[in-house]
């Protein structure tokens, strides 16, 4: 089936002298394939109020480029996500003079990962060489349940290789690698804490103009960037307060420690006979 291609009648002369092609046309079902999709889709999005209904040519719909451009819409954001009830309200929010971009900046800013590392497959083989005799079983167990880890196919995938890597160079150093995952389990309440708090900060600042809606299109540049600046900052922030809580734990704990030990030294050479 070919598109339909029609103009408004005009005369010879304009005819000749006007060579830009006529803009596609199409009937539901060439819409349909040309966007991808089903004509009962097609028919469902209209009913929804998502795209306008065509120009009626006699008993045949008419459908142009400005339908086709919302059909291919309508399914990225599908594919990012949304639900139908989503796209109809950002639809609407573009009818009251939002800018699409500015609300997917928003919801990207919101939603999307904040780190940039690329997961990575890791063998049974591999792991073992990794960390050693570190990897019993349940260790293993425990890294999958606290989705450092995940089961993909004969092998694990680990959504942070940094994270991975800095618990192998732990346990090739010696220590217990259920100890340190303990220590991933017992820390992951408070540091949602902090989370929570920082973001709460940010819902705030959304809430200021009704919650639940848009905040007027000329502030939603303002509050992506607060978003995206927020990001680095938070990890600042996290990092400086988890060394400073680190020292005051060195110095409380492992202080003692060494002071024990060298007075012990220090007894010892005194028994000795005393040594320089």
């Amino acid at each position: 089936m070919t598109l339909i291609r029609r103009r408004h009648p005009s005369s010879p002369t304009s005819q000749a002298s006007d060579t830009t092609p006529p803009a596609p046309e199409y009937t539901i079902d060439e819409l349909a394939r040309v966007a991808g999709t089903t004509v009962r889709n097609v028919r469902s999005y209209q009913d929804r109020g998502l795209i306008d209904p065509p120009q009626r040519r006699g008993r045949v719909g008419i459908y142009t480029q400005a339908h086709l451009g919302r059909l291919k819409l309508i399914h990225h954001l599908l594919a990012r996500g949304y639900t139908l009830a989503n796209i109809t309200e950002l639809l609407k929010a573009i009818v009251e003079g939002h800018d699409l971009r500015s609300i997917l900046g928003l919801e990207t800013a919101i939603s999307s990962p904040w780190t940039n590392e690329t997961p990575r497959h890791y063998s049974y083989l591999a792991l073992a060489r990794l960390f050693g005799r570190a990897i019993s079983r349940p260790a293993l167990a425990k890294a999958i349940s606290l989705g450092l880890l995940e089961p993909d196919g004969l092998g694990y995938l680990a959504r942070s290789p940094r994270a991975l890597a800095a618990g192998a160079e732990i346990a090739q150093a010696g220590f217990a690698l259920e100890d340190v995952l303990e220590i991933i389990a017992q820390s992951r309440g408070h540091f949602q804490a902090v989370s929570d708090h920082i973001v709460a900060t940010v819902v705030r600042e959304l809430d200021r103009f009704g919650i639940g809606k848009l905040p007027p299109p000329q502030d939603v540049p303002r509050l992506v960037e607060i978003l995206w600046r927020i990001r680095p900052l938070a990890l600042v922030m996290a990092e400086t307060e988890m060394m400073r809580a680190l020292e005051i734990s060195a110095n409380k704990y492992l202080g003692d420690r060494v002071a024990a030990i060298i007075e012990h030294l220090h007894d010892e050479e005194d028994g000795s006979g005393g040594k320089p």
